[in-house]
């Protein structure tokens, strides 16, 4: 759904905002599949254990604008976490994270460069 201020979310037991706007939920759509291709491993963490990753380090992936699902960067790897969904089930063993391990430069960014702005 789409959301009065433009974010993209669901709506089930309740409205949860996944992204700040529709082009951020594409963007997320892309880095899942660029990372699935480029990574070397991928680990899926689920429920509870979602809340063991360590972020530290690691920079918010600002292009998916993440509310509820949010994509990091790291020095070798990408981490989404998606919290949206089990938020508005009311399931938090729902909650999922992949761990997209063993990236380069070209895996981490795809050529997309930071800008000051």
């Amino acid at each position: 759904m789409i959301g009065p201020s433009g974010e993209f979310g669901i709506h089930a037991d309740q409205w949860v905002p996944l992204h700040a706007t529709v082009e951020g939920w594409v963007e997320s759509l892309a880095l899942t599949d660029h990372a699935s291709t480029c990574a070397k491993q991928i680990v899926k963490v689920t429920g509870d254990d979602v809340n063991g990753i360590v972020l530290d380090g690691y920079e918010q992936v600002r292009e998916v604008m993440g509310v509820a699902d949010t994509w990091w960067r790291g020095a070798d790897s990408l981490v989404a976490v998606y919290t949206g969904e089990a938020e508005a089930l009311s399931f938090p063993r729902g909650r999922t994270a992949l761990i997209y391990s063993g990236l380069d430069e070209w895996g981490l960014r795809g050529g997309v460069k930071d800008s000051d702005n």
